[in-house]
């Protein structure tokens, strides 16, 4: 046997494993010895015992299993010999490894293994946990499918009303609650109907099972993320989301909700069931619920009648009526919905679902070819209490509410469900006294029986918005509401002509003229800031050249030669150089054309823009004439930016919402945002140069006694419009007046011109238009005490200064345009001005302005083509008197 086996034993209580003993406490006792022990220490070959006990001789693992089968079986923790102190000791366990516990319901981490092993799940856990978790799914749909029920269509497409109040507090309309519907028969709609439908909307309806796996997992991942929501991909969705109007909460459970009705509508109901469902419940815009109503609202005619083409067009405005109903919803967008943007795009739609009928076989070819254009469609207002200007304010402050949707949290759906209680900043006296300025103008001036030639199809439009806050206070959108649809307010499409120049000149004074003698990219940096006594020519037939002094030509190579209203030099012979305020009192295209040149288009766009103009109302700012007013931003924002040189330079954008309210309380409170535009410098200048215009110059008729006004006129090329807007520092005020055929179904309307309109040779900014503003501004003013505006600081540096000869009249050009600019006295035949008889048309009180009656000439616009940025150098520096008084030289 080994000599370790026969170790002498040790003293009791001595030795490393009696300290060990000893350190295990009272309470740690000592193991039985195993059955046939004698007490001997060659029992164990470890000597004595924890208690002086002699063990018999053995091995130590005959020791383990004599203790195994002694204590039955179990396993017990044995006093460690060699190893680890604690070690777990037992058949095929290595030594440091966990025992398992037996009582876990799942092992993990796993016992018995270590490191990463101990972390990995088992093949049965994962395989469990699977099980599992698609067996809860399906008792939750089992649960969910259980719990829904199939939806009745004939409670959908109820809404409450909006009540719409006035800045005083009390009540407008209330409306938007009513409900255009009339369910019918599948057997009334027609078969057309139905497949126009289905080509374009889901091919596969008669076959599928109402929902598309796909289209959904995108919905709800998009509103998981807080993406855009979507609908349904199948018509089986869209037909219970319409049903399930009471509850269009775009969340993940509601969304969950629609899908397990969907499932159970397309396993339970028959699919010609749900086809006459969703084409009863759809929203078709115009306030119209289902095909019968949609049918009535678009086409005055029962459903059943409906032609294919017709069916297509409805099948279009399924997609979104705001964006595809021919008449136009520029309240919601002005600018991408207005009537010809919505009539492309509801024809390419048209036509795209009348190819695919074709293509899937449900339509032939033949038939399919008599319908290749829009079908004649009607008025799309009823309701009288939206009749005078009431429906253009409702439309106004809806479209600020869904526009805005973002901050004010009201969609379209939302707004169409109603039960809002909205709260506008429109004054009720101030809109009923822009009505009746414009009414006593209409009335006592535009004849179109007498006239049918000039006086029809005549159009005014106006807003009124409050410098200091942006708070629209008063609008005129039309005649009537329900007659004629467009908001002339919101959205004429009508150039601004002269009206635009108070934004060159802001340029002017902010970012300077360049210098001709340096580079292009140096000439940026290095500018002049110009005074209002800045010098430019004043010559009519202008030949305008870029900033260097080089002449502007397009990209044929033709030269630009800007013309001035009337076809009148101003200022001093032979250079017709004139100073800016003048050039403003005047209205003189060809100044305003080269100084936008000198300083740079770009710069001029971003002044309108600052001013409160949109972008996307500005036309190309590549062409010379850019200057002189080719865009045509709103009456709201026109008298907005205006606001904004009354303001000095603080820009408020134009609103018309104070706060909305419901029954869960307040939704929306409107916050006023100030940036600052432009200097006080700046504004006030400009403001100061515009009052001059008042004074006396083009815009005369707008005097308010007692008060200081500033504004300008606009007359277009064509005299397709005229323009007057001006401000006091309460209240600015843009008004509008153009020709324009108002048949809504007419695919090419065009702006008319207003030669012998009203009687009149030729329509200015400053007859009817001025007129309109002078009368509504001294009603709306009436009790308002009287503001100055502020006085202006010196700004800028003289540009072109020289000195220049006494002022002479301005001399009406007859010789045939020629290179030079110049004009000598002998080539021009002078006139004398008119008498205060001869300006005044039978509409103007006749009086004498003395310094106010010469004529402004206002955008003329010609030349061989439209062009970009540049400069010229000019002299000479008095201003003329101008030929003609106000009409004698057509001006603003």
């Amino acid at each position: 046997m080994s000599e370790h086996r026969r170790k002498p034993p040790q003293p009791q209580g001595g030795g490393r494993a009696a300290a060990r003993r000893g350190q295990s406490g009272p309470s740690s006792g000592r193991r039985a010895a195993p059955r046939g022990a004698t007490g001997s220490p060659a029992d164990y070959g470890l000597g004595h015992g924890a208690g002086g006990e002699e063990q018999s001789h053995g091995s130590r693992a005959d020791g383990r299993r004599a203790s195994q089968r002694d204590s039955g079986g179990r396993r017990r923790a044995a006093e460690p010999t060699g190893g680890r102190r604690g070690a777990p000791t037992g058949p095929g366990r290595g030594r440091g490894r966990p025992a398992p516990d037996s009582k876990r319901l799942i092992d993990y981490p796993r016992a018995g293994k270590y490191g990463w092993q101990r972390w990995m799940p088992s093949w049965k856990l994962v395989a469990g946990l699977f099980v599992g978790f698609v067996g809860s799914l399906v008792a939750v749909a089992g649960i969910g499918y259980a719990m829904v029920g199939i939806p009745d269509v004939a409670k959908t497409a109820t809404a409450q009303n909006n009540v719409y109040y006035w800045k005083d507090g009390s009540q407008m309309v209330a409306t938007g609650g009513e409900t255009n519907r009339q369910n019918i028969d599948l057997s009334q709609i027609p078969e057309e109907m139905r497949w126009a439908v289905i080509s374009q909307e889901n091919k596969t309806f008669y076959d599928d099972s109402g929902i598309d796996p796909k289209g959904i997992a995108r919905a709800v991942f998009n509103m998981a993320r807080g993406g855009q929501t979507q609908g349904g991909s199948t018509i089986t969705q869209q037909y219970v989301k319409n049903a399930m109007l009471n509850d269009q909460s775009q969340t993940i459970s509601r969304k969950f909700k629609e899908i397990f009705v969907s499932i159970k509508v397309g396993a339970e109901v028959d699919k010609d069931q749900i086809m006459a469902g969703y084409l009863n419940s759809a929203y078709y815009g115009r306030n119209a619920y289902g095909i019968q109503a949609a049918s009535r609202a678009y086409f005055n005619k029962d459903a059943i009648k409906l032609n294919p083409g017709e069916c297509a067009f409805l099948a279009a405005m399924l997609k979104g009526a705001t964006y595809y109903d021919p008449a136009g919803t520029t309240s919601v967008d002005p600018v991408g919905a207005t009537s010809a943007a919505n009539s492309k795009r509801a024809r390419l739609q048209m036509q795209d679902t009348l190819d695919k009928m074709v293509e899937y076989g449900h339509l032939d070819a033949s038939v399919r070819a008599k319908y290749t254009d829009l079908p004649k469609w009607q008025n799309p207002r009823s309701n009288t209490d939206l009749k005078g200007q009431i429906g253009y304010l409702v439309d106004l402050a809806n479209g600020y509410l869904v526009t805005n949707s973002k901050t004010t949290g009201i969609t379209q759906d939302l707004l169409q469900q109603g039960g809002y209680s909205i709260y506008t900043t429109f004054d009720k006296n101030k809109v009923k006294e822009l009505e009746a300025a414009v009414t006593k103008v209409q009335k006592a001036n535009i004849k179109p029986k007498q006239r049918p030639e000039t006086d029809t199809h005549v159009q005014f439009g106006g807003a009124s918005v409050e410098p200091d806050t942006g708070a629209i206070r008063a609008i005129y959108g039309g005649e009537d509401a329900t007659k004629h649809f467009t908001d002339n307010a919101d959205q004429t499409g009508a150039q601004v002509g002269s009206t635009f120049k108070p934004f060159v000149l802001a340029a002017a004074m902010t970012w300077g003229v360049r210098d001709p003698d340096l580079g292009s990219s140096q000439a940026q940096d290095e500018r002049t800031i110009v005074s209002p006594k800045s010098l430019f020519s004043g010559k009519n037939k202008l030949k305008i050249e870029n900033y260097d002094g080089s002449v502007w030509k397009n990209e044929k190579g033709e030269e630009w030669l800007q013309t001035n209203d009337g076809n009148v030099s101003l200022g001093s012979p032979p250079k017709y150089k004139i100073d800016l305020r003048e050039a403003m009192r005047e209205s003189v295209n060809s100044a305003f054309v080269q100084l936008g040149m000198d300083v740079g288009l770009d710069k001029v766009k971003e002044s309108a823009v600052s001013a409160g103009l949109k972008e996307s109302s500005l036309t190309n700012s590549g062409f010379p004439s850019f200057s002189i007013g080719i865009s045509d931003p709103s009456a709201i924002r026109m008298a907005g930016a205006y606001g904004t040189f009354a303001a000095s330079g603080k820009q408020r954008d134009p609103y018309s919402v104070e706060k909305v309210t419901s029954e869960k309380g307040q939704i929306f409170t409107h916050e006023t945002k100030t940036k600052q535009a432009f200097t006080a410098k700046v504004a006030d200048n400009v403001t100061d140069v515009l009052k001059t215009v008042v004074e006396k110059g083009t815009g005369t008729n707008a005097q308010l006694p007692g008060r200081e006004v500033a504004g300008k006129t606009g007359t277009t090329d064509g005299n397709k419009s005229a323009w007057f807007v001006g401000y006091t520092p309460q209240l600015s005020t843009a008004v509008t007046m153009f020709r324009y055929d108002d048949d809504e179904s007419n695919k090419n309307r065009t702006f008319l011109e207003m030669f012998g309109t009203g009687g009149q040779e030729k329509i200015h900014g400053a007859s009817f238009p001025a007129q309109i503003w002078h009368d509504y501004m001294a009603e709306a003013l009436k009790g308002t005490k009287a503001k100055d505006f502020p006085e202006p600081q010196p700004i800028g540096e003289v540009v072109n200064a020289e000195p220049s000869p006494t002022p002479t009249p301005s001399a009406t050009e007859t010789e045939e345009e020629s290179p030079s600019p110049s004009a000598t006295p002998s080539e021009t035949e002078v006139e004398p001005s008119p008498s205060a008889s001869e300006t005044c048309s039978n509409f103007f009180d006749c009086q004498d302005n003395s310094a106010g009656t010469t004529n402004g000439n206002e955008n003329g616009g010609t030349g061989e083509i439209t062009p970009t940025p540049t400069a010229t150098e000019s002299d000479g520096n008095s201003r003329g008197n101008g030929n003609g008084g106000f009409f004698g030289g057509p001006g603003g």
